[in-house]
């Protein structure tokens, strides 16, 4: 095969397969994929713990714990309080609130209610909606938050940070609220839901989180598999360009 088909296949292949990998990579995977303890629902117990100050990038917090918390969880959509478009959490000078992320367990996974769910998520909420009717009526809305994790550990950021769509993650920590402080003066103040009854929208946890685990990631390989296609691709682009010339007689 000359050079210049290798290459034209190669690129137009890494193409296909990156388009593939993005498609698959925030599939969500199916209950029988899935560790037993998502099956569970989160534990949460009245906490008498007093309340404490941290800093985070040179920002000052008050963080008040109200309940124990510990969860199981599939990620069926997050956001990045990080993200360019956010500008509240920037607005506000919040770096403790990491990321949010929209979970699942128990009744929605027994059912298979989640994959017919859609899932996303704002600055702050996370909306799920379905044009199914049997879905619907088989998701339970008392089993799904979306959690603002909260942290002054790097290492627990970092983990955080490399979640994604489809992983089952283990978390503990505390309901929390906590104040934001500008100049020493109360700036903001961010009051955790502590019931998954009003798990709407309008209902998120707020969670200290003082240990976070990933369980399993099912979706990493088209991640990765992606990263490789988009490299091979633009190398193919390259290399196109650095095909020598043919000139016709």
């Amino acid at each position: 095969m000359p050079l210049s088909k290798l290459v034209k296949a190669a690129m137009i292949a890494s193409l296909l397969v990156a388009a593939l990998c993005f498609w698959r990579k925030d599939v969500l995977p199916a209950p029988a994929g899935l560790r037993a303890e998502l099956n569970e629902e989160p534990s949460q117990i009245e906490q008498k713990k007093a309340p404490f100050e941290t800093e985070v990038n040179g920002v000052k917090y008050g963080i008040e714990p109200r309940y124990t918390y510990d969860l199981y969880g599939l990620v069926v959509s997050m956001h990045h309080s990080d993200a360019w478009w956010d500008y509240a959490h920037r607005e506000w000078g919040d770096h403790v609130n990491v990321v949010d992320l929209c979970v699942v367990w128990g009744a929605n996974l027994r059912r298979d209610a989640y994959r017919a769910i859609s899932f996303s998520n704002t600055q702050w909420e996370c909306h799920y909606s379905t044009g199914s009717t049997e879905a619907w009526q088989a998701f339970d809305e008392t089993a799904v938050s979306n959690n603002h994790m909260v942290t002054d550990a790097p290492g627990v950021a970092r983990a955080l940070k490399n979640v994604h769509v489809g992983d089952q993650v283990h978390f503990r920590g505390y309901l929390a609220d906590y104040t934001i402080y500008k100049d020493g003066a109360p700036a903001g103040k961010r009051v955790t839901s502590t019931t998954r009854k009003d798990s709407g929208p309008g209902a998120c946890e707020v969670v200290y989180v003082e240990a976070f685990e990933t369980l399993g990631s099912p979706n990493r390989i088209w991640r990765v598999a992606g990263r490789i296609a988009l490299v091979v691709f633009f190398l193919s682009v390259i290399a196109w360009f650095a095909l020598p010339v043919k000139f016709d007689d």
